[in-house]
C-alpha cells in the first residue's frame, strides 16, 4: 500500500503543468479516491489507507489536507478563492527532486487516473467522481468499502 504523501506528491509533480492551478484539496482528494477505486478494481485493494466517506460532497476526508499540513517541507497549502469566489485550498509541490517510493503499477494506475482527468474541468470532473459505483450506489453520509464496491461492481457486470 502507497504511502499517502506519495500518492498526493506524484498526482502534483505529474498532473499537467498549463492546469494544474486546478489541483485544489478538493481536487486531489477525489483523485485519490479515483486512484483508490482503480485500484479496488484492478487488485482489490486499495491505493492507500483512507477510510472512505460519503459526505454532501462526495467522497471526502481530511487526510490529504492534513497531510498537507504535516509535510511542509514537501507541500505549500496555498488559499485562494475558486472561479465563484468561494474560498479554495491548492495544494502545491515544493520539492520535485524528491523521489517517490511507488510500485510501477502504482505510477500506471495514477497515470490513469491523470489522463482520464486532465481534459475535465470542475463540473465534469465531479460527474466522473459521482457516476463511480461506490458513490452511486451509497447512501450519503457513510462510509466507503471499495473493495467491497468493487466485489460488487464486478458481479453487477457479469449480470450485464
Amino acid at each position: 500500500m502507497a504511502k499517502l504523501k506519495d500518492v498526493m506528491a506524484y498526482l502534483i509533480k505529474n498532473y499537467p503543468e498549463n492546469i494544474r492551478h486546478e489541483m485544489s484539496n478538493a481536487r486531489l482528494t477525489k483523485m485519490i479516491y479515483l486512484a483508490d477505486w482503480h485500484k479496488a478494481l484492478t487488485s482489490n485493494e486499495q491505493m492507500t489507507s483512507i477510510d472512505w466517506y460519503f459526505d454532501n460532497y462526495g467522497p471526502f476526508v481530511h487526510d490529504v489536507e492534513r497531510v498537507a499540513a504535516s509535510y511542509g517541507g514537501i507541500f505549500s497549502v496555498n488559499l485562494g478563492s475558486n472561479m465563484h469566489g468561494q474560498p479554495k485550498k491548492s495544494i502545491t509541490l515544493r520539492d520535485n527532486a524528491r523521489a517517490l517510493k511507488l510500485t510501477e503499477e502504482e505510477r500506471i494506475s495514477l497515470d490513469h487516473i491523470i489522463d482520464v482527468t486532465k481534459r475535465l474541468y470542475w463540473d465534469d470532473f465531479i460527474k466522473l467522481v459521482y457516476a463511480t459505483h461506490p458513490i452511486a450506489s451509497s447512501e450519503r453520509y457513510s462510509f466507503l468499502n471499495l473493495v467491497e464496491k468493487a466485489d460488487e461492481y464486478r458481479k453487477f457486470k457479469e449480470v450485464d
